[in-house]
C-alpha cells in the first residue's frame, strides 16, 4: 500500500494508555474523546491490550486514530490491525515493521533519536517521527534535527512532556505530542483523567495560539 500520511487532527495529542485494562477501556476512551483527544494508543505491555484496542476501535475507530504502542514486531502489527487498530507506535525504529504496518494501511510513528534513525524511518514509509525520549533532546535538540528533515515531516515529542512544558516544544515547531502519565496512570479515577485531559487540551490550545501570534 505504501506510505500512509499522518491524518489532519484538530489537536496533535496522542493519549498513551499504558496499563489500561479492557474493563476501563471504554469509559476512559469515551472521556478522552469527549475532552478533545483524537488519537488513543494502548501500549502492548498493558493487560490484554488487543482486547482494549478492539473495544476502543469499535467505539471510536471511525472518527479517531486508535491503535497500539510498544509495537516491536510484524506480528504485533498484524494483531493490532486485526483488532481494528490503525495506529502503530513504537519506542524504536525497525524498517520492516514500519513497512509492514504501512502495507496494512496503518499510520506509523516509530521512535527515533538520531538523524540516521529519522531518515531511515522516513525511507521505510513512516507517517511521522516520535522523538523519544524527548526529555533527552529537549526543544533545542529537536529543533536542530527538524532543520535537516524534509519540510512537512510530522514530528512528535514523547517522554517527559506535560502541560507545563508543552509550549517550549511548540515554539520550535512541534505540533504533536504523545502523553502518558500526564493524561493516564493505572489507578486514576475518571475524574482524575478528565482533569488531566482538560489541562492538557487547554495547554495545547494556548501554546498553539501563542505560536500563531
Amino acid at each position: 500500500m505504501g506510505n500512509v500520511e499522518w491524518p489532519k487532527l484538530k489537536r496533535g495529542l496522542v493519549a498513551i494508555l499504558r496499563g489500561i485494562t479492557p474493563k476501563e477501556a471504554a469509559a476512559v476512551a469515551d472521556l478522552l474523546i469527549a475532552e478533545g483527544f483524537e488519537a488513543l494508543e494502548v501500549p502492548l505491555n498493558s493487560p490484554d491490550p488487543f482486547r482494549s484496542i478492539e473495544i476502543i476501535a469499535k467505539a471510536h475507530g471511525g472518527h479517531a486514530l486508535v491503535g497500539g504502542g510498544t509495537m516491536l514486531t510484524t506480528g504485533h502489527v498484524d494483531q493490532v490491525a486485526d483488532a481494528g487498530g490503525r495506529l502503530m507506535v513504537s519506542p524504536n525504529m525497525r524498517p520492516r515493521v514500519i513497512a509492514h504496518a504501512a502495507n496494512r494501511g496503518m499510520v506509523t510513528m516509530p521512535g527515533v533519536l538520531t538523524p540516521t534513525e529519522a531518515f531511515d524511518a522516513l525511507d521505510a514509509g513512516a507517517s511521522g517521527l516520535k522523538f523519544f525520549p524527548a526529555s533527552i533532546l529537549g526543544p533545542a535538540g529537536i529543533s536542530a534535527l527538524m532543520a535537516v528533515l524534509p519540510q512537512g515531516a510530522v514530528v512528535g515529542a514523547v517522554g517527559g512532556v506535560d502541560a507545563g512544558n508543552m509550549a517550549e516544544y511548540t515554539r520550535v515547531g512541534v505540533k504533536t505530542f504523545g502523553l502518558g502519565t500526564a493524561v493516564y496512570r493505572p489507578g486514576d479515577s475518571l475524574q482524575t483523567v478528565r482533569a488531566k485531559a482538560r489541562g492538557l487540551v487547554a495547554a495545547y490550545d494556548a501554546a498553539m495560539a501563542e505560536r500563531r501570534r
